[in-house]
This record gives C-alpha cells, structure tokens and sequence, in this order.
C-alpha cells in the first residue's frame, strides 16, 4: 500500500509545495463566441402560449396599444405565425441588439423584459427560423432573421431586404396603425401539425388559440384591464386570400369575485426585510364558485397559493405555497398576492421564460412574520379559508339527495349539479329528450315516463339555438330547472296524489307560458 509522507509532525498534513497565491495572473484574453449549438437549448422550458406572452411583453415595452396574433395556412396546413404590434418598432441599431443573444437594451422600471434573451428564448422554443421586420420614427424598415441550424458556425444574423420588410408591414394587418410597429415572423413551427387534414388542423387552431387566449388573459389582466393594450387573435387563409373571425382577450383575473368569501377579507399582511416591506394580500375565494376566474386552467384546488406579480404582470398563478405552507384540497379557496418589484434576487427572483418565481431561504420565514392591521397572521389567514371551505361542504351534505342527471344535460351542467347537490349514484339517471307528441297531446309541454326514467319534451316547444345549430345537450336554464322541479317526480314506487296534482300544475302552466312564447 502506498505511503504518505506527513510534514509538520501532525497526521494527515500534507505537503503542497507552492504557496497558494490570492491574485490569479493573466496574459491578455482571447474572445469565445459561444457555439451556435446554444440556441438548441433556448426557451426549453417554453409552451406555444408562454413564448407568445414573452414576444406580447416586448410590444407591450414598445408601447403598443394593439398586438395581433396570427396564425398562416396554406395548402390546408399551418405553415407560420405571425405576432404584429403598432408600438414604437427599432431601428437598424436597435433590432442588432434584440437579435443579439443576450444582448441588454436599457431597460425602465416599467419594462417587462430583463434578461435580453426573451425573444430568441421564445421563437426558438418553437420554431426554426424567426424573422423579425421593424420601423421606428425617421428610420427605413429594416429586417433581421436567424435560424436555428446547428450546421452553421458563429452567430451571422440575416439582414433582410428592405422591400420585403416594407411590404409586410405595410400589409393590412386589422389593427391601428401610424407607420411604426414591428413584426416577430414564425417559420417551420415545430408543434404545428404535419397534415392537411381539416379536422385535425381545425382542432389544433381551435385548442391553441383557447390556451393563447386564457393564459394572455390571466397572466396580462391587469395590463389589460387598465387598457394599456388590446390583443387579437385570427387565422389567415393564403389560397383564398382570406382572414377568419377575429378572437379578443379579455383578461381573466384570479381574484375576480363579485363578494369576498369571509367578512374581513382581502386582508392585507405586512413584513418587512431590511428596509423594504412585502405585501402579502390574502383573498378567501367564495365556495364552490363556477367562473372560469375561479377554476383557471387546472380547476381551483391546482390554483390555490402565491400569486407573484412584476411589473404588473403575472409570473406564477398560484399551484404552491413555496414553502410557507403545503397544498392541501382544504385550501382551495386561498390565494394571494404577492409584488415582488423592488426586492433583491436573494428573496425572490422570476425565471428567464417569466413563467416561475424561485423564492430563497428567507422567504418563508418572512411570510410567517407577516401581520395585519387587526393582528392576524399567515396562520390565521390559512384556518378561516380552511374553516370557509369546511362550511360550504357542511352545508352541501345537508341537502337532499337527488337521481344524477344522465343524456340531455351539458357535461358542464351535470357537473354543476353534481358539485351542489348529492347524488343518488345506485339509480338510473334521468334523461331529457324532444319528440314530437301526437295530435292528443299536442299542447302538452311535457310527459314523464318513469320506467325508463325519460322526461319527454315537446318538440313544439323547443326554443331556438343561439348557434343555429340544435344538439341534444340544449336549452340548459330550461333542463336545469325542470330537473329541479321534477325530479321527485322519479322517485318512489308510484305517483302519489299530491305527485300527481303538482304534475298536472306544472304542465298546465308551463304549457301556456310555452304557447304566449311561441305566439299562440
């Protein structure tokens, strides 16, 4: 076995040789351009709708009013996508640095960007190629494109010729515009579908225009409830040179109540760390509210948590306590805003894609220091919206349970009955169908067929579709509260008299109610 020789006497000293030095010595520098190959790893952590929310921040930092979103078909398929705002645009100077990787313009205190990465983070989470075209005040149109192509080396940026970056922003893009604006041009998009099929490219544009559309609208509500800008989004057919409906967003705020769930709240709780003070705004949703505002994208209980915000903007919608508490399904009806403007990156700090705050050591033990005017504390606040929660399923078992709803009802409405009200799971559920009644019955507006649990609706009566288009999941006011008028009418071995009186007072009313609609 090797030995080691010791020095000084003492065991397990070892002789090094030079002394350590403090100042590291240099001969010059060389630059390192990074290799192209990092563009591969950009904006990994990137959805379609988070990276659109990145390039809407940028035209929200130019001053735009109107962003538009664009999706581009040709030959059935989806080929690219355009985002196009009306703010301030770059010139020449300018777009070479926000085509540069990492490259920091000067930002203000009201800006959304940080990093100098946003734009290439978020084209090349999603596509290979990302043109950008631009026009600022007293400056030519100018373009710029790069590619993300791991066979080229260095960073060559491709500058676009002047003509073509006139003739797109000059096209008519639907929203106002003064002569300056920029355009951000998606090409070969990686998540597109790679069919012409129409059903299949229609769900797609269908399914991601909604996700685009609710996370704008949740993560930019308050930029857009002070009307600081509008977003659109359409889809532009290029064989019948035709542009589709246009889709606004609205914002969709997450603590949008009309009635707060407990007397007392929103509370604020108040900490401080060194010299500044943290905010910690705590709401109690009220129970079992059916509103996208509640429910978000996850379903409340995924939502409950910490809402950072910065700069207006929201960075996380909830899903975590991070570390003040844990999520538990009691907690559903909490949630909280917190702005992290002006607090060091030690505490708090936003992820590049601005999707994610990563909160430090010291942040738990802040939020458990926090109080309120009244003295209250996190503690506090987190038992009255378990205790609210508690109260509204009490209060929900007390109730009479009911035979489910089955075909006839809107999935949405079945579950709104299913949240409010107990059911009896062991029975057939009861179904509502239109026929036409015979000539006997033809002024009856309904008729109960308790064997096979059917409530038969009269054709005649039917109300028109909002649509145009009539399904069999329709008129949910009118099935919702004959459900609730005459579900008992399903229930026992037979019909008592009393059953049998009040059904022949509801057909007699609802019948004449039915013909003074239709005109009789």
């Amino acid at each position: 076995m090797p030995s080691v020789t010791h020095s000084l006497g003492s065991p397990g000293q070892v002789t090094l040789g030079q002394r350590w030095q403090e100042e590291v010595p240099v001969d010059g520098s060389v630059e390192l351009p990074p290799d192209r190959r990092a563009l591969d790893g950009l904006g990994r952590n990137h959805s379609l709708h988070t990276a659109l929310a990145d390039l809407v921040d940028n035209s929200i930092d130019a001053e735009a009013s109107h962003v538009l979103i664009r999706f581009v078909r040709k030959d059935g398929r989806l080929r690219g996508l355009y985002v196009v705002d009306n703010g301030k645009g770059m010139s020449a100077a300018r777009i070479n640095v926000a085509m540069t990787l990492g490259g920091r313009r000067e930002y203000s205190e009201k800006d959304l960007g940080s990093f100098g990465i946003g734009l290439k983070a978020a084209s090349f989470s999603n596509a290979k190629l990302v043109t950008v075209l631009s026009c600022a005040a007293g400056h030519a149109p100018v373009g710029r494109r790069l590619e993300a192509d791991p066979n080229k080396r260095g960073f060559h940026c491709d500058v676009v010729a002047e003509a073509f970056a006139k003739s797109e922003l000059s096209r008519r893009w639907g929203i106002p515009w003064s002569g300056t604006g920029t355009i951000v041009r998606w090409d070969e998009v990686f998540g597109f579908p790679v069919t012409d099929d129409p059903t299949r490219v229609e769900e797609f544009i269908t399914r991601s225009m909604t996700e685009i559309i609710n996370h704008l609208g949740l993560t930019l509500h308050r930029v857009i409830e002070e009307g600081r800008i509008e977003i659109f989004l359409d889809v532009e057919d290029v064989d019948h040179e035709l542009v589709g409906p246009r889709s606004r967003v609205d914002a969709i705020n997450p603590f949008g109540y009309a009635r707060t769930g407990k007397a007392g709240y929103p509370k604020n709780l108040v900490a401080r760390h060194g010299d500044l003070q943290v905010i910690f705004k705590c709401h109690i949703w009220p129970p079992r509210s059916r509103i996208l505002e509640f429910n978000l994208a996850k379903g409340a209980e995924k939502h409950q948590g910490l809402f950072f915000y910065r700069r207006g903007r929201l960075l996380q919608a909830g899903g975590s306590w991070d570390g003040v508490s844990v999520a538990v399904r009691e907690r559903q009806l909490a949630r909280v805003e917190v702005d992290i403007d002006g607090l060091p990156p030690g505490l708090l700090a936003m992820n590049p894609e601005k999707s994610r705050v990563q909160v430090g050591p010291d942040f738990a033990p802040l939020a458990a220091s926090a109080v309120a005017d009244d003295g209250a504390t996190f503690a506090d606040y987190l038992t009255d919206a378990e205790e609210r929660f508690r109260e509204s399923r009490k209060r929900r078992r007390a109730r009479k349970s009911m035979i489910p709803p089955g075909k006839g009802f809107a999935p949405q409405l079945k579950r709104a009955i299913r949240d409010e009200i107990p059911m009896q799971d062991h029975q057939a559920p009861i179904t509502m169908r239109w026929t036409r009644f015979d000539r006997a019955h033809r002024d009856d507006f309904f008729r109960v067929d308790r064997a096979d649990r059917v409530l038969w609706l009269n054709e005649r009566f039917r109300p028109p579709a909002k649509s145009g288009r009539r399904g069999s999941n329709d008129a949910s006011l009118l099935k919702s509260l004959l459900y609730l008028l005459m579900e008992q009418a399903f229930t026992g071995e037979y019909l008592g008299v009393r059953d049998r009186d009040n059904i022949e007072l509801w057909q007699e009313i609802l019948s004449m109610a039915a013909k003074v609609d239709v005109g009789e």
